[in-house]
């Protein structure tokens, strides 16, 4: 997701990179009001219960995790309970659109975020709500309240687990329709060459539109690609990226099947993998840090640790700026399904991880 936690207020309000508009409200029935999280329901909610139907329990699948390459398990989060883990978990609260002119209030409610039937759901809603402007921790404070029109859910291990190289994977089943960009990505704990993107971004996963119309995707099903990106070099607007796409296998009905993405970092490497097939892969010499030379430290800034998000964003640039463009509200609500999470260590090689990472010998 572009243009994160770490831009200041008119950084946000200044970036406008897709087909931008104002909030659409919408006729589909929101969820019950709820006395949970700093925001308010100013629609005044519903009582006619959640009309997004219960997902089932996942089908048993395969996790795709390489044999013989000695990652050990070292943190993971199976969402076999009935809440959320707090230890493990940091529930967002904002409504400033993350800088994309996003048009959801992210909050902390069961409405949004939940856990049931062995999934996380990340819950996004036509829903009239007020909230604070920035999410807390931000470095000038909570901003003022800002109205959205939709709701939704983000999460992040923000200083409760953030980890330096490793495997990141996770299985999900991901939302349809123009305006829907779920997210599985990595942010640095510390900003330690500066501001968004100069200590850099890790993309493991984003999708937008899934189902729309696409000209350029295969097969005849409209949008059926992921794709993974970096973000790097100096501070917003100096910023540069890489990025790729690739299509979801299982044909036509990929998007609607759960797949595992996942992402292994070494010292001066990314590999990008969906269902334990590598995609994507990019070196230390395909990004840099405008804070430092690239011959001091030719892996900066991806030489730190970084914590983990999922979130589901409702439109902003990325989504209404492809596809059939613009922002469809009959694509709300939705959700994306998180059915686990799991980050891997290299046994025998923990300060660099290469030695765990595809292509690589042991």
């Amino acid at each position: 997701m572009n243009i994160k936690l770490f831009l200041s207020t008119f950084i946000g309000s200044a970036l406008c990179l897709g087909a931008c508009g104002g909030g659409s409200s919408s006729t589909v029935t929101p969820p019950p009001s709820s006395s949970g999280g700093s925001g308010g329901n100013t629609g005044g909610g519903s009582s006619g219960g959640d009309p997004l139907p219960v997902p089932d329990t996942p089908p048993i699948g395969e996790d795709y995790h390489p044999a013989g390459k000695n990652w050990v398990l070292s943190w993971f989060d199976e969402f076999d309970g009935s809440n959320l883990d707090r230890t493990k978990w940091e529930v967002e609260e904002s409504c400033w659109g993350g800088g994309n002119n996003e048009r959801q209030c992210y909050t902390d409610r069961e409405e949004n975020v939940e856990v049931v039937n062995g999934v996380l759901r990340l819950k996004a809603y036509p829903e009239v709500f007020t909230g604070p402007e920035f999410p807390q921790g931000w470095p000038d404070g909570r901003g003022d309240q800002i109205t959205q029109q939709y709701t939704s859910g983000k999460v992040r291990t923000r200083e409760l687990a953030d980890w330096k190289y490793g495997r990141f994977s996770a299985r999900m089943k991901l939302p349809k329709g123009q305006g829907t960009w779920p997210a599985f990505w990595m942010l640095p704990a510390d900003n330690v060459y500066g501001g968004w993107a100069a200590s850099g971004e890790i993309d493991i996963m984003e999708a937008v539109n899934l189902g729309a119309s696409c000209n350029d995707c295969e097969g005849d099903v409209g949008e059926n690609r992921s794709s993974g990106a970096l973000h790097f070099g100096g501070e917003w607007p100096d910023n540069r990226f890489e990025t790729d796409k690739w299509t979801l296998s299982g044909g036509a009905e990929a998007v609607d099947q759960y797949h595992v993405f996942g992402v292994e970092w070494g010292e001066g490497r990314f590999n990008w993998f969906v269902d334990g097939v590598k995609l994507y892969t990019l070196n230390a010499e395909d990004w840099y840090s405008s804070s430092v030379e690239k011959t001091q430290n030719p892996n900066a800034p991806f030489d730190q640790a970084f914590y983990l998000m999922f979130n589901l964003a409702v439109g902003g640039n990325l989504s209404e700026g492809n596809n059939a463009g613009g922002f469809q509200v009959g694509s709300f609500p939705d959700e994306v399904l998180v059915d686990w999470v799991r980050v891997y260590q290299c046994e025998f090689d923990g300060s660099t991880g290469r030695a765990c990472m595809d292509g690589e010998t042991p």
